[in-house]
């Protein structure tokens, strides 16, 4: 029963925010960042946050979240390129090429690795809209757990 309430509100969540986000996706390269925290290299882990005009309040708990998450537990990743925090703008023209590159329809969160040429994507959209909001701690502990592991 809770698991069919907790579906039912993800649901209306991601139809308040307008759309679909895509699947996974394994790719051998990517597009320059246009919007990014920290000094691009080669290989690196990006946390990339899609967003449109309107945003709910899980969907600005998100990019906050995940933000504070990388800021302040992968300080020093960011200084030297190897963690990236990516904020973009779907609404945005120019950032057209990365939402139908990753299938972005709306707000979405995604962990990208980029290792020696191959780049392999993790959708997280639906874990965040079930923690950022409602179970912060959980929700950054998780991300945190997830880059630290592709860091290795």
């Amino acid at each position: 029963m809770n698991k069919a309430i907790l579906t039912l509100a993800l649901a209306l969540c991601l139809a308040a925010c307008g759309g679909n986000a895509g699947q996974n996706s394994d790719t051998a390269e990517t597009p320059a960042p246009r919007q990014t925290t920290g000094v691009m290299k080669n290989d690196r882990v990006e946390v990339l946050y899609f967003h449109g005009k309107q945003r709910c309040p899980t969907c600005l708990a998100i990019e906050k979240n995940a933000k504070e998450t990388v800021e302040s537990r992968f300080a020093e990743q960011m200084k030297d390129g190897s963690v990236l925090f990516r904020t973009i703008d779907i609404s945005a023209d120019e950032n057209s090429g990365i939402a139908e590159k990753y299938g972005v329809t709306w707000s979405a969160l995604f962990l990208v690795s980029h290792d020696g040429g191959t780049e392999h994507s993790e959708n997280l959209t639906e874990f965040a809209f079930a923690n950022a909001r409602t179970a912060p701690d959980t929700f950054k502990e998780e991300l945190a757990r997830k880059i630290g592991t592709l860091l290795k």
